[in-house]
């Protein structure tokens, strides 16, 4: 299979818009699931688990990867002090308005359902900023404040550009040296087979030791995985022919990626031997991220390697909407919990909301200079063509 050359991976940025809509999808679907989320509903319970568990294992990652492509290719371009500073501004000026203004109503209706907080939104106010640290339940420690919560994201990706500027300062030609004994090792099956064995080795090895806090000083896991992943993607980068290797192996991942899935899903099975096999949930889960991974990289090569109207409006619009859109979720629940709506019926309704309002979001914000920056959009005037952001 041979691609016309281009100057833009379309299909990176169709997945990466793909991505955050099933991360609107997952984050809905916390509300209803038994695992900590900040409020639950009254019917949350494990059923819905095995199919939140077809995504959560490669989505995350995939993100990495490909902000790892995107940083790479802008790093071939300008590896100056200027760009780390105007990147830094791209990622933390959002993060700070996040943590500030957005992010607050999630860990206060968390209080009032999870700990009986009986104060008013302006006297968690005073306790969130000042750090209180009094918000504490037996076995789940205490509610760390201010919080960035679904924003830990972008704190990791600051880092993890930091990480990758100074190597390409220190070493220009490093992901140059780097690509080329890569891709001859990442050749046929060895392209599924390799990262899958790291996944795998780094979920066994760390996963124990180091469970998720998405607090960036411990979570050493996830920085082993979402880091290896980051910078693979900065090294396919510089070899754009990596990218027909995925797509020659879509089925193989995909099939892979399935089994992975299945062999974590066995526990809400029932089935007795289900027990047995825990030794294997490793192997399980880092099939299942890196084939899913692999298989969506893939079957996106393939069908989206295009361009479309709607790409350079979504590209724009998706940082906005995943700055606004958990704090949505959360707000919208509260508000339709009153009508006791059964989850079906209700599920539906907070992804439509969710989505509907995290895109009035953007449409506002857009449209005023000063907040641009902010919510991670590029400065300019607002009567000015939409630019595509950078992945």
């Amino acid at each position: 299979m041979t691609h016309a050359p281009t100057s833009r991976l379309y299909f990176l940025d169709w997945l990466r818009i793909a991505a955050f809509g099933v991360l609107v999808l997952y984050h809905v679907g916390m509300y209803y699931v038994s695992w900590d989320w900040h409020v639950k509903s009254p019917h949350a319970g494990p059923a819905p688990e095995p199919w939140m568990l077809l995504s959560s294992p490669w989505r995350l990652g995939l993100l990495f990867l490909v902000s790892g492509v995107a940083t790479s290719t802008m790093l071939a371009r300008d590896a100056g002090r200027g760009w780390l500073r105007a990147r830094s501004q791209r990622l933390l000026l959002p993060l700070a308005c996040g943590m500030l203004l957005v992010v607050p109503p999630q860990p206060y209706f968390e209080v009032v359902q999870q700990h009986g907080y009986a104060g008013g939104y302006l006297d968690f106010l005073r306790l969130y900023f000042q750090g209180h640290g009094g918000f504490c339940r037996p076995g789940a420690g205490c509610l760390i404040l201010p919080t960035w919560n679904h924003l830990w994201f972008v704190a990791y990706l600051w880092v993890y550009t930091l990480v990758l500027w100074a190597l390409v300062r220190g070493v220009p030609a490093a992901l140059e040296r780097a690509a080329v004994p890569a891709l001859r090792l990442l050749r046929g099956p060895a392209l599924l087979l390799a990262p899958l064995a790291l996944m795998v080795a780094w979920r066994g090895m760390l996963a124990p030791r180091f469970p998720s806090t998405h607090a960036l000083v411990d979570d050493w896991y996830n920085h082993a995985a979402y880091l290896s992943l980051f910078l693979l993607g900065a090294v396919l980068a510089r070899r754009p022919e990596a990218w027909d290797g995925f797509a020659r192996l879509r089925h193989a991942a995909l099939v892979l990626a399935l089994a992975g899935w299945a062999m974590l899903a066995l526990r809400y099975t029932g089935w007795p031997g289900a027990e047995a096999l825990r030794g294997l949930r490793p192997v399980a889960f880092g099939t299942a991220q890196w084939c899913g991974i692999a298989a969506a990289i893939g079957f996106a090569r393939v069908h989206w390697d295009r361009d479309h109207a709607w790409r350079r409006y979504l590209c724009d619009a998706v940082f906005p909407v995943y700055l606004l859109h958990q704090t949505l979720i959360v707000l919208l629940t509260q508000a339709l919990a009153p009508l006791a709506w059964p989850p079906l019926a209700e599920g539906p309704v907070l992804v439509v909301l969710t989505l509907a309002l995290s895109f009035a979001g953007y449409e506002g914000v857009r449209r005023v200079a000063l907040l641009r920056p902010w919510f991670g959009l590029a400065r300019r005037r607002p009567s000015a063509p939409l630019a595509a952001a950078p992945a």
